[in-house]
């Protein structure tokens, strides 16, 4: 069986270091390449193929909800396994929503981050324990699912982009979309959110520790 080739983005060192000694150590996964941020990602993935890109969902430059709408949008062939340092309640379900192969938090063991590589590198979808009962729980319609877990994957990107402070004007540059768009978006996450300001959108992501 070739090897499965990984691409480890990441903005802090140590991590990077960390997890390109896990993936390296075994002979069916290679590591071919380390970014730093999203635009490194974005401009690597003109000229390096790859299997799976380990995407932090925290880059200094851009989210990395971002680059995973891109990538879905671009490089379809590419697994993409969204790695962080909050639990999955946070940010599984949007994540999944958003086209990404998988969900793991920084907090796994080596063992449990490698079946999580070699999965999405064979096609196959990995969702952790946590992120399977909230999956469940939405199947059966249960009361104590997120509240953001009810938007979009185009709804929690400006969803986030709200929390953290960015004007309508901003979003939709940023997003390639009319100011119109964007407010009617903004509109729709304040109705299924039960909520009336920015204020509002700020302090729930704040309290759920949706910022990053």
């Amino acid at each position: 069986m070739p090897q499965a080739s990984v691409i480890i983005a990441d903005d802090h060192q140590l991590v990077r270091t960390g997890l390109k000694q896990v993936i390296a150590s075994q002979p069916d996964l290679r590591v071919v390449a380390e970014c730093r941020t999203g635009k490194e990602v974005l401009a690597l993935l003109q000229t390096e193929a790859c299997n799976v890109l380990l995407l932090d969902l925290s880059l200094p430059d851009m989210s990395g909800l971002d680059v995973l709408k891109h990538v879905r949008s671009h490089h379809d062939g590419i697994a993409v396994l969204v790695l962080s340092g909050y639990p999955e309640k946070q940010f599984g379900l949007n994540v999944l929503r958003g086209g990404a192969h998988g969900f793991i938090s920084k907090g796994v063991d080596d063992a449990e981050l490698l079946r999580a590589v070699r999965m999405v590198a064979r096609g196959s979808r990995y969702v952790g324990p946590e992120l399977a009962e909230l999956l469940l729980a939405g199947l059966d319609g249960a009361a104590d699912q997120p509240r953001h877990g009810a938007l979009s994957e185009r709804e929690f990107q400006i969803f986030v982009k709200l929390a953290e402070g960015k004007t309508v004007t901003e979003i939709a540059g940023k997003l390639f979309l009319s100011v119109k768009t964007v407010s009617t978006y903004r509109s729709r996450i304040l109705e299924k959110m039960g909520m009336k300001t920015n204020a509002d959108i700020t302090y729930y992501a704040i309290k759920n520790s949706l910022l990053q």
